[in-house]
């Protein structure tokens, strides 16, 4: 059976996905999955974040999480009345789409994480972050700091270094695509760090709780971690839960799985 048949017999309908990207990466990542699913009739759209690749804006430059996920609220802003998407993302972009059920749950179908930081509230608290951030010690000293308002302030970006690209995200993957995204990726803002999100008495928690939400783990995960990835699945319960044999980047290493996965859970 191709992906084509799979299609057709699980997803009748046409959908309009928005591909959301993790720390460091950009829209370019997508470009198996986007294939895929446009190739199946769907409408896509891949956002470049503030900072990425295909963003223009130098990630020393932004100040807040709002600025870094304004490209994405600015797309759901400017959807057509009544129309409705499905939010999928990767990694740090669970934030984003967390951000967005906020703000624009009226207007989301459903949201995919894909071994992504799925925290009602963003990084309220120690566990938060304790579940939602990257442990890499055992790894060394892997990331390169930019201080972009000088030595004596806080760094304004990090990056992974080269040498632990491939060990941490891309393991699994075709050695075509790590080096791919070794060009292509880039230093991510600080600002993802200050993510968290607030609503009213119960209002927004009720209202974000009406979209519903997919974890897809991945079980050979070197950024985050399965047992974080277990732990927000815990504490934030999905409608369903998905389990990839893979490493922290399926849309490189497994996209046709990922593609029959995401159709399945429609």
């Amino acid at each position: 059976m191709d992906a084509g048949d799979d299609f057709s017999e699980s997803c009748r309908s046409t959908e309009h996905f928005v591909l959301v990207h993790g720390a460091g990466h950009g829209a370019w990542c997508w470009f198996r999955l986007l294939r895929l699913l446009q190739d199946s009739g769907h409408r896509v759209s891949a956002v470049d974040l503030a900072g990425a690749a295909g963003s223009l804006v130098d990630p020393n430059h932004v100040r807040s999480f709002d600025d870094y996920n304004a490209p994405l609220l600015d797309l759901m802003a400017s959807l057509p009345a009544g129309d409705k998407v499905i939010l999928i993302g990767h990694s740090a972009g669970g934030l984003s789409v967390v951000h967005a059920m906020h703000l624009f749950g009226d207007r989301i179908k459903q949201a995919i994480f894909i071994a992504a930081t799925m925290l009602q509230f963003g990084y309220q608290t120690e566990q938060d972050i304790k579940d939602g951030v990257p442990d890499l010690s055992e790894y060394g000293d892997v990331y390169d700091l930019t201080f972009g308002l000088g030595a004596d302030r806080p760094p304004t970006a990090v990056a992974l270094r080269k040498e632990f690209q491939r060990i941490i995200l891309y393991q699994q993957s075709p050695q075509e695509d790590s080096a791919l995204a070794s060009i292509l990726l880039r230093p991510w803002p600080t600002a993802l760090s200050t993510a968290r999100f607030t609503g009213d008495d119960g209002g927004v928690e009720s209202f974000i709780d009406r979209v519903r939400r997919v974890y897809i783990k991945t079980a050979n995960d070197r950024m985050v971690q399965p047992e974080q990835q277990e732990a927000m699945i815990r504490r934030w319960p999905p409608s369903k839960v998905m389990v990839m044999d893979t490493d922290h980047s399926p849309f490189f290493s497994a996209p046709e799985l990922l593609f029959n996965l995401i159709l399945k859970s429609l």
